[in-house]
């Protein structure tokens, strides 16, 4: 395991303060607050422990309320909205200086057998052909920008099927794009964690395909202004996120100063895992 991944499951590892209130701790990110995949992991670390262990995630969908601090702590109160007999459903507000930053709903479901059926996944390269983030981002930003990047995402092995926004600025292109991911090191068995895994690395990468049909390079050469709005995400089948798994993104629909993404996350033998959906803020500057 590598000390950036030990740093981020200790991140993950929350302190439970009483029964259903739970307090993390935060860290720095590329932008002035806390990292979007930190609070909605954590929301969900905070939302499983108050869940029996055979009731597995299987969604989520949560709002950014406000940013959150990167300098200070987060408190996480659990709400029991529901223990049936097959679900159960929790509600989880974060909370930073008193004011909620971050809402999130979860549900959680005893295993079950039933109809199968999945969309096939689609081309894609051998993430072993790819290039690493730190062989990559060096080519198309100032190597400022790219250190403090590939810091930030020294937990996982990110890869670029094709050449990302801020690769490519100026040059609209079909706002589709692909990157395999999986973190740096073995984790241990529990589903949970493997969900939470996924969640943080989800909140990385999915709007990209919003910047690529306008030739924008994003929040990383600043021609954007970002943030997300809200998050949902399905979990299909088991996975583990110590295993390659390909995200699969597109971008339908821009408007309003808001972008659209949804993907779909397959595990490297083609079994659908994960679906997601995403908006955010995706701003010009003006001037």
């Amino acid at each position: 395991m590598t000390q950036a991944l030990d740093d981020l499951l200790a991140l993950l590892d929350l302190e439970r303060i009483e029964q259903d209130i739970f307090r993390g701790e935060s860290r720095s990110a590329l932008v002035p607050r806390v990292f979007g995949g930190q609070v909605a992991a954590q929301a969900l670390v905070a939302a499983g422990r108050t869940v029996p262990g055979d009731r597995l995630a299987h969604s989520l969908h949560a709002y950014f309320l406000r940013p959150g601090d990167p300098g200070a702590p987060i408190v996480y109160t659990v709400d029991r909205i529901r223990d049936g007999r097959s679900f159960t459903t929790r509600r989880v507000v974060a909370v930073q200086h008193g004011q909620p930053v971050f809402h999130l709903s979860a549900s959680f479901q005893t295993y079950e057998e039933g109809l199968e059926h999945q969309a096939d996944m689609p081309p894609a390269p051998d993430p072993e052909t790819l290039p690493t983030a730190a062989e990559m981002l060096p080519r198309h930003l100032p190597a400022a920008v790219a250190e403090r990047l590939v810091e930030a995402r020294a937990a996982v092995d990110l890869r670029y099927a094709e050449v990302p926004p801020w690769g490519s600025v100026g040059e609209p292109r079909e706002p589709r794009s692909q990157v395999w991911f999986r973190t740096n090191g073995k984790l241990a068995d529990d589903p949970l964690l493997h969900v939470c895994l996924a969640t943080y690395v989800s909140d990385m990468t999915l709007l990209d395909s919003v910047l690529l049909a306008h030739g924008r390079g994003g929040w990383a050469v600043g021609d954007v202004v970002g943030a997300s709005l809200d998050h949902a995400m399905w979990f299909h089948r088991p996975f583990r996120a110590d295993e390659w798994l390909l995200y699969d993104q597109e971008s339908p629909s821009a408007s309003g100063g808001r972008g659209l993404g949804q993907a779909r996350i397959y595990t490297q033998d083609g079994r659908l895992a994960i679906s997601v959906i995403q908006e955010g803020v995706v701003r010009v500057p003006r001037g």
